[in-house]
């Protein structure tokens, strides 16, 4: 199996977002960083997990995979926070 990615013709099912996308937007799409869920996603294409190790640093390899998860109740609860406070300041 291949060490390099695949270019952006070779599309798969995002499981997060519902349709096809690229190994490129799945490797900065959590701010830059890569998708938590892109080794599971890729691993049957490249050796994603080694390439994603010699490409990041060990600083990015623990923000993107180590890092604890938020649960989703606890990101739609801040999500509604910052909807209401822009509401209240008239920044809608």
């Amino acid at each position: 199996m291949k060490l390099t990615p695949p270019d952006d013709s070779l599309q798969i099912r995002c499981s997060k977002l519902g349709h096809q996308i690229s190994f490129s937007y799945c490797r900065r799409e959590n701010f830059g960083l890569p998708c938590i869920r892109i080794i599971t996603c890729w691993h049957s294409i490249f050796r994603v997990e080694e390439y994603l190790r010699q490409e990041l640093t060990d600083e990015e390899w623990r923000e993107a995979f180590e890092k604890p998860v938020k649960p989703k109740v606890l990101t739609l609860v801040e999500l509604i926070e910052q909807a209401q406070k822009r509401t209240k300041t008239g920044k809608e």
